[in-house]
């Protein structure tokens, strides 16, 4: 155990006293039975030479996949919110390093788990891991090795699952909320099409999309469409056969730029609206921009990069200058529910992998400074009493810092307000 931890630094002999008594493990001690990525040593380049290191790890896309504009700068923003976390004396004794163990998966499930097979016994847990496939191709594993992650995605099924700290709205209820709101100030009638990737991450946001549409007497079709910028011919034909009202778009940002550009240069004026990871403000600089500022809205879990809260100041305090991005925004949001479960665990007696899962269960609240409300963190309780199912809707804005702001506040329209939610909206397993 690591009581009065500062207490038994401050002599040698007491501190190699205590090693020998609790048997704490340092960076050698790999097997000891003392939790993996957690150490008395400092971190690598420690903020606090005095705190032990706590090491989490990041799978990401970083490269060439479709999210990787996005990812980079997510990647970024968690590791500016734990150096904050360290220069503000880090958590329970600890420094946290979310820099050695970072990992480019490129958006591929098989890749992603090799990637967690190397840092698996490295690791106290996953501060991200990018994508629903890719987090589910890993999530036994993380059972059998009582360790959590923190999710660069919004799947439904995350509130079904202990090791997953998720933040915002899932897809479906995302979902519910844009083909609502768009059904009340776009004027949608007819049919509404769902257009994304096969598998969790489309499926998920169709699984709403339907639902909402069947609340608000639409019809209601699906295509599936697969990654890439040239591939989608298919489903810019489909959609101007289709004549939807509203289409709504769960892709990457490129993909979602051919697919609003591609229908409105043959006369589609249809509404659009994406899921949250569609956006990217460089798509302002492409030849589909004036259809994006004409058809596109985007569903969002919380405010943009510019928004005015506490949280989005420090993030972007942290940060310094760089280049405005939504990935920022979701990296840095997404890190706070587990500074929540550590400072948990920690304040319960001791951080081990056990003690931070079973921390992770019983969040009641998390402080996300002012960017969501602190009941949006919430944990402990059924999943269709605690899950959060507000989503911001925003409208390309050229002059707003990524391009986007807010045109509806946090709201929960009214098919996501009395959907049951006893299970996942969509899952492959």
């Amino acid at each position: 155990m690591k009581l009065n931890r500062h207490v038994l630094r401050t002599s040698v002999v007491l501190a190699a006293t205590a090693l020998v008594l609790t048997g704490c493990r340092s960076s050698s001690d790999e097997g000891s039975g003392a939790s993996p990525g957690i150490t008395d040593e400092a971190c690598p380049k420690a903020v606090n030479k005095d705190n032990g290191c706590i090491s989490l790890g990041v799978i990401s896309d970083l490269t060439k996949g479709p999210f990787a504009p996005l990812a980079v700068p997510i990647t970024d923003a968690q590791k500016a919110f734990w150096n904050k976390v360290n220069e503000d004396g880090g958590v329970a004794g600890y420094d946290i390093d979310v820099t050695s163990n970072i990992a480019d998966a490129e958006y591929n499930p098989e890749i992603h788990n090799r990637k967690y097979q190397e840092m698996r016994k490295k690791i106290l847990a996953l501060g991200q891991t990018l994508g629903s496939s890719q987090t589910l191709a890993i999530l036994d594993d993380m059972k059998s090795d009582n360790v959590i992650g923190v999710p660069a995605s919004w799947n439904s099924a995350w509130e079904f699952d202990d090791q997953i700290l998720e933040s915002g709205a899932n897809y479906c209820f995302e979902a519910m909320n844009g083909t609502d709101w768009a059904v009340a100030n776009r004027g949608v009638k007819g049919k509404v099409v769902a257009v994304g990737y096969a598998g969790d991450y489309g499926g998920d946001a169709a699984a709403g999309v339907e639902a909402a549409a069947k609340a608000n007497n639409l019809d209601f079709e699906k295509i599936e469409t697969p990654a890439g910028q040239d591939n989608q011919a298919g489903a810019v034909a489909a959609i101007l056969k289709q004549k939807p009202g509203l289409v709504f778009v769960s892709t990457g940002p490129a993909e979602m730029a051919t697919i609003v550009g591609g229908t409105a240069a043959q006369g589609f004026t249809g509404t659009f609206v994406g899921s949250s990871p569609t956006w990217n403000p460089a798509l302002l600089k492409s030849a589909a921009a004036p259809a994006l500022e004409k058809l596109y809205f985007q569903a969002g879990p919380w405010g943009p990069f510019g928004t005015d809260t506490p949280g989005h100041k420090a993030m972007r305090d942290a940060l310094g200058d760089v280049t405005p991005n939504d990935g920022y925004t979701a990296g840095w949001v997404w890190s706070y529910p587990l500074l929540a479960a550590l400072k948990k665990a920690g304040e319960d007696g001791d951080i081990t992998r056990e003690s931070l899962v079973k921390a992770s269960k019983e969040l009641t609240e998390v402080d996300y400074e002012g960017i969501l409300p602190a009941e949006a963190g919430a944990t402990k309780g059924d999943p269709s009493e605690v899950a959060f199912r507000s989503s911001v809707i925003s409208k390309v804005d050229k002059d707003a810092p990524t391009g986007v702001s807010i045109t509806q506040e946090l709201t929960t329209g009214p098919t996501a307000e009395g959907y049951d939610f006893s299970k996942p909206c969509f899952s492959l397993q």
